[in-house]
């Protein structure tokens, strides 16, 4: 044994350590689905994809594809064995049009060939006919037809009708709320192996391993354990490879099954933003009563999202949305009610923030019109409407809001940014500058973290610790960039005491770790890393006990620390003592399984702790805009963030950051256009816009709160940092409004649909030109 040991541990939970993969994606080594090497005789796939919005499809004819030498099969919806619809929760997601189609860019056959060319060639010369349909684009038009793809759904608390009349001010309105492309860097992509057995091994860049899984196994009407999915890393998710990563993964499942050869798909840019959903937009409405002092006392508001053609997550989605409809603030009496809109476009799906950020777009727009109306500063308001002491801490689903920190944070912020002096030179600003204008705003975010489906809020994981002391970690979240495998390696090296270095996180696969949840709502390290410490403290206390009883001393007096065990007066190296451990059978392996405590939601009564804790931000945006033209700069922003005890402050620093900017593309530059046929028009990066380098703010400065450890028992008192901060982008839209506002400080209050495109912009301050004169 050895007496004395110099070594410091440097890379357990709290530290900044850098990304696992880092070296390897900067070098181009990290290997991603489309990288692996081809088989000699893997097919290539290409989908041929409806033409029209609605139509029923009167002729199918592929036989002019297999005129074209090297193509191997053409399947269409009869080629399926097993089931055909693929729909995550409800049913309306056909893999391939059963003779029916609902969008332009539905799958309607693939083409398997020998090469992709080859497959893309013959997928042209398919003959379809069609018998056009009427078709929906609009949700409003939906709304008014009362064209929903789920039920509609409402959480009320105390009458707001009576508390809208009573009240001293009221205001009503409504904004439109545009969607999002994904636009991850790796599109979907997928590819299959015949196994022997009959079975199936897929290569799936998903966020949900089982959920593939799963949908695979329906489709070839095989057993869940004759499939297995595996996912080293994806190239950016977003939500976007939650549930429609199943569409690739079947249909090369299916061709690899009826042809028993390796086949691969990867969508292009084009394809894939035709083919696959995107952030469902939103049409919201409310009503909204306040007293002199700006304090609501009632509100009515209706959420509805355009879901497009099926269901897909959108009842959840609407429901995230209303559970966020009162973002920071507390409501009075309120009535929030979602519609789940169909139409005729791809099946909108996750996004992150997973509707939260649309329904928190209503309450923000409002504390902006309740303080133009009042003529108070809008932080004034927005303060006197938070969450506060009892009375005024339970939300309109009734779960109270517990360890509430944005006064600290919003006070904090005011201070570091010099919120009021900037204020106050930016008002001087205006009044002396005819064309050029300037806005300042603080919003706040108040975000729940679970899924608002309780059984997905569980996680498993695999470790096994080998005889030289090296630790091989599995787990079920999957890894899109974010760092959730660092952090995870990091909590296990945390409970071993032992260096990252030596623990090696291995693909996340469905036969190491079964029946996993997505990696989605913020919840990837919550589960996971608990999950993994719970297998962790698992074969720690076997080795403690071992340990105690082979050198006789108290289970108290062995200690893990800095790749080392105290064990009474001696130290000895983990290795060795894995070794001594190993040789006297005890077992260095264990599974880890982690479920959620305390969510529950009564969807009849609309009530109940749908979170297990709230995450909190702020952040301060400074813009300048053009008057005459409508274009804008994004000056300085300032962020200080709530992430718990952070697990590593700079990946949590950079998802803040990343998050930010995702969201100042939703709601400034990215704009999703479809023509009068259906067809999504901004299909790729010359027509859809997504921030660039340029986009960024002149000066960007990110803070963690500090000292403000999560009081729930989460791994290590973390937080979730994911989706949050993404919200912290509306800081940006409010603060374009306030500069618009300030051509005509006595008119109205500024309306802005998002995308704040430079056009709608110059649209806002024309209207407000308009009526000032």
């Amino acid at each position: 044994m050895s007496k004395s040991h110099k070594h410091t541990l440097k890379t357990g939970v709290g530290k900044s350590i850098k990304h696992e993969s880092a070296d390897k994606q900067v070098a181009g080594e990290a290997v991603y689905v489309d990288d692996r090497l081809d088989y000699p005789n893997q097919l290539h796939v290409y989908v041929g994809f409806s033409t029209q919005a609605h139509a029923n499809i009167t002729k199918l004819d592929t036989s002019p594809c297999y005129e074209f030498e090297g193509v191997e099969t053409v399947i269409t919806h009869q080629d399926i064995p097993g089931e055909l619809d693929i729909g995550a929760i409800l049913p309306g997601d056909p893999l391939l049009a059963d003779g029916l189609v609902q969008y332009f860019g539905q799958p309607i056959f693939a083409v398997a060939a020998n090469t992709y060319d080859i497959a893309r060639k013959a997928a042209q010369a398919a003959i379809i006919e069609y018998q056009p349909l009427p078709y929906i684009l609009d949700v409003k038009q939906a709304l008014k037809n009362k064209q929903f793809v789920t039920e509609s759904h409402q959480q009320k608390r105390g009458c707001s009708s009576q508390a809208l009349k009573r009240a001293t001010h009221r205001i009503e309105g409504e904004l439109e709320i545009g969607g999002q492309e994904h636009f991850y860097l790796e599109t979907q992509v997928s590819s299959a192996i015949p196994m022997e057995d009959g079975g199936m091994l897929v290569y799936s860049s998903t966020q949900n391993p089982s959920e593939v899984q799963h949908k695979v196994s329906q489709v070839l009407n095989l057993p869940m354990n004759k499939v297995v999915v595996e996912i080293r890393r994806m190239g950016g998710g977003f939500g976007g490879k939650e549930t429609q990563a199943a569409i690739p993964a079947c249909l090369v499942s299916v061709i690899a099954s009826i042809t028993k050869r390796p086949t691969k798909l990867r969508l292009s840019r084009m394809e894939d933003m035709m083919i696959t959903g995107k952030r469902h937009p939103f049409y919201n409405q409310y009503k909204v009563g306040f007293n002199d002092d700006g304090v609501i006392e009632g509100v009515d508001i209706t959420v509805s999202g355009d879901c497009g053609y099926s269901p897909d997550l959108s009842s959840s989605i609407v429901d995230r949305a209303m559970f966020h409809s009162d973002n920071a603030y507390y409501l009075g009496a309120a009535t929030i009610t979602g519609h789940r809109c169909k139409t005729n476009k791809a099946s909108n799906t996750a996004f992150r923030g997973f509707g939260g950020p649309q329904g928190m777009m209503t309450i923000e727009h409002v504390m902006d019109e309740i303080a133009h109306y009042l003529d108070k500063d809008p932080l004034e308001i927005r303060k006197a409407n938070y969450y506060g002491e009892k009375g005024r801490n339970t939300t309109h689903y009734h779960q109270r809001v517990e360890d509430n920190c944005l006064d600290t944070i919003t006070d904090k912020l005011v201070k570091t940014c010099q919120y009021r002096a900037r204020r106050k030179a930016i008002n001087q600003y205006n009044k002396q500058s005819p064309i050029l204008k300037k806005g300042l705003a603080i919003t706040p975010v108040k975000f729940g973290i679970s899924f608002t489906a309780a059984f997905l809020n569980q996680a498993g994981a695999l470790i096994h610790i080998y005889t030289d002391g090296s630790i091989h970690l599995n787990h079920g979240g999957t890894e899109m960039g974010q760092g959730l495998n660092t952090k995870v390696a990091q909590i296990v090296a945390q409970e071993f005491q032992v260096d990252v270095n030596k623990i090696q996180i291995t693909a996340t696969n469905t036969d190491k770790v079964p029946n996993t949840s997505p990696t989605a709502a913020s919840s990837g390290t919550d589960l996971n890393g608990k999950a993994a410490q719970n297998a962790a403290i698992k074969i720690k206390k076997r080795l403690i006990k071992f340990a105690a009883h082979h050198f006789k001393v108290s289970p108290q007096e062995i200690v893990f620390k800095n790749g080392t065990i105290t064990v009474g007066n001696a130290i000895i190296p983990f290795e060795d003592l894995i070794q001594l451990a190993y040789l006297n059978q005890v077992s260095l392996s264990s599974t880890g399984f982690y479920r959620t405590p305390k969510i529950h939601y009564n969807r009849d009564k609309a009530r109940g702790r749908p979170f297990y804790y709230f995450a909190y931000g702020a952040a301060c945006s400074e813009v300048v805009i053009d008057t005459l033209t409508g274009e804008y700069k994004l000056l300085r922003v300032d962020i200080l963030h709530d992430v718990g005890a952070s697990l590593n402050p700079a990946i949590d620093i950079g998802q803040i950051e990343g998050g930010f900017i995702q969201g100042v593309g939703w709601l400034t530059t990215e704009e999703l256009c479809w023509n009068e046929q259906g067809r999504l028009t901004t299909n790729g990066p010359a027509s859809y816009k997504i921030p660039t380098i340029t986009d960024m703010p002149i000066e960007f400065n990110t803070q963690l709160l500090q000292n403000h450890a999560n009081t729930e028992d989460t791994v290590f008192h973390s937080k979730a940092v994911g989706e949050p901060p993404f919200m912290l982008a509306i800081s940006v839209w409010s603060a374009l409004k306030n500069a618009i506002a300030s051509v005509s400080p006595k008119g109205p209050a500024p309306h802005l649909n998002t995308p704040a495109t430079p056009e709608r912009v110059l649209m806002a301050i024309q209207a407000v030109k308009n009526v000032r004169s």
